[in-house]
């Protein structure tokens, strides 16, 4: 037998070759992630732009260098990857809304975010689900089935308000700012258990009874993530309590942490449950309880790590979204028929106009009937801007699409890509007209911060501290609150006085039961030196 060295010198070459093109991409984008970076730091001052719009302009603008230079073949250098999005960019950024949320704000509103973010959703969910099929159904656009639509409708019910947080003021507006945060955050979480509820369902035959397993499915996909990442989160805080990593080495004590919250989102998934819903209640208590066990130099590498692996994976998502706004692929099979391809994209942007509208109002209107005093309640001018907050699309939508429409980022049917253009049109438009619009209609709407005065948080202001606890503050203490606060009543009492009731109720809970177990706000870390081990008191 004759050994081909010829044969296997042309395999090393081509492989060397391939090898070196890789290179060559991660380098290219490296740097446009750090020219993200410090464009968006430059335009920081003015606040117009941000690194979501920036990414998408360098994004835009490289893929058309691309497709000059590769004479209109291509126009991005990474062929989209479900398993990159969903196993390594999502989970840093679903953990870290989770690990920064204001605990305070967000459990203080919980009623009205989960009004907004779950049933709100739902509600959209519906309408652009119903929408699409009664349209698109006469228009030519190719081979849909009802998976499909009820997929459209889930995931341009995504919304991305990174614009209006990014305007938006803490301090002054701590209510208008704690719902568009705490119903983005919900409402990302709510779609993609949509989806994959409509993904795991069989459709052939709808009716009464399938659509009540449907509903039931959600329901359980919902609750059980749920529980799942305030399992792990717990699991976490005890582990690291007990066992003091700290006294050896803080890098154990980070690793633990860092490993045990993306453990969380890949638990989720061997189990096909909702992975972001569990990530982001797993950063919710892994910041009560875990955070505050770990010793103070952790407690600033996690906070950081966090924040940092979530601001990367952002531009790098809206960095590949702008590139792949230029795929030949996909849009040869829509190049015959443009004006069809913008009709979709009309209609789509039409239906998140009208489903978003069709919640936020009445939602508004059914929270503030709880609501006694006149500083909860949501004015119309605060209804505008959550309305206009949950019009922009994002990477979620992109991602979903891409999992709905394509197969290893490519699609040979003219349905699919038609669908994957108008998501990308859709994205770009949104993000673009509407994010640079934000800043001038809130100045426009925004009610004077004399009348929300009362309402300032005791929180502090920068978005990325972890410092205040879960459901406390200096201003609703058991001291503060006395002893003869009155016991609720009425279902309306218990939600319009949530900080005298649900949060003091929870308080003695914790107090009582969690924290002695699990760590927490008052527990000292072992330092090694110390006289004492720490009670976890």
């Amino acid at each position: 037998m004759v050994f081909d060295f010829g044969t296997l010198l042309a395999s090393l070459n081509r492989l060397s070759t391939s090898d070196h093109q890789s290179v060559v991409s991660i380098n290219l984008f490296v740097a446009l992630i750090c020219a993200c970076i410090i464009i968006g730091h430059l335009l920081e001052e003015n606040r117009w732009m941000n690194e979501s719009i920036t990414a998408l302009v360098i994004g835009l603008c490289t893929g058309v260098v691309i497709l000059l230079i590769s004479g209109g073949k291509n126009s991005h250098i990474l062929v989209f990857s479900e398993d990159l999005f969903f196993i390594y960019l999502l989970p840093p950024i679903i953990f870290n809304a989770g690990f920064q949320v204001k605990k305070k704000s967000f459990f203080r509103n919980f009623s009205t975010i989960m009004l907004f973010g779950a049933v709100g959703t739902l509600i959209s969910f519906i309408i652009i689900s119903f929408g699409a099929t009664s349209i698109f159904k006469k228009w030519n656009i190719g081979n849909l089935e009802i998976g499909d639509y009820l997929a459209i409708g889930a995931i341009f019910s995504a919304t991305d308000s990174v614009c209006t947080l990014q305007v938006l003021s803490q301090d002054e507006t701590p209510l208008l700012y704690s719902l568009v945060f705490g119903e983005g955050v919900v409402n990302d979480a709510t779609s993609v258990v949509l989806f994959n509820a409509v993904q795991n369902f069989d459709l052939s035959h709808i009716n009464t009874s399938k659509t009540l397993e449907l509903v039931g499915n959600f329901l359980y996909l919902f609750a059980s993530s749920t529980i799942l990442g305030v399992v792990t989160g717990l699991l976490s805080a005890y582990i690291i309590k007990k066992l003091y990593f700290g006294r050896h080495s803080t890098d154990r004590e980070v690793a633990i942490v860092i490993l045990m919250a993306y453990l969380s989102y890949m638990l989720a998934e061997l189990f096909y449950l909702s992975a972001i819903l569990t990530v982001f209640f797993s950063g919710i208590v892994m910041s009560h309880y875990t955070w505050h066990n770990v010793t103070e130099s952790s407690r600033v590498t996690t906070k950081h790590a966090f924040a940092t692996l979530s601001f990367i994976a952002e531009i790098f998502i809206f960095l590949y979204v702008g590139m792949d706004a230029l795929d030949i692929e996909k849009w040869r099979f829509v190049s015959d028929s443009p004006q069809l391809s913008v009709q979709v994209s009309s209609i789509l942007l039409g239906l998140v106009l009208v489903g978003r509208a069709a919640f936020v109002f009445p939602l508004s209107f059914l929270s503030n009937l709880m609501k006694k005093s006149p500083e909860e309640r949501i004015s119309f001018n605060q209804q505008i801007i959550i309305w206009w907050a949950g019009l922009m699309r994002g990477a979620v939508s992109v991602a979903l699409a891409y999992n709905q429409f394509t197969r290893g980022g490519h699609t040979q049917l003219r349905a699919n890509a038609i669908m994957i253009t108008s998501t990308i049109t859709v994205v770009l438009f949104s993000t673009g007209v509407f994010g640079l619009m934000t800043k001038p209609l809130i100045r426009l709407l925004q009610p004077s911060p004399k009348h929300l005065s009362r309402m300032i948080s005791s929180e502090p202001t920068t978005p990325k501290s972890f410092t205040v606890p879960l459901l406390e503050s200096t201003q609703d203490s058991e001291a503060d609150l006395g002893p003869n606060v009155p016991r609720p009543h009425s279902l309306r009492m218990l939600l319009s006085t949530p900080s005298h009731t649900v949060h003091r109720y929870w308080r003695k809970f914790d107090n009582a039961f969690m924290r002695p177990v699990f760590g927490g706000r008052g527990f000292v870390p072992f330092v090694p030196g110390s006289p004492t081990e720490p009670s976890g008191h």
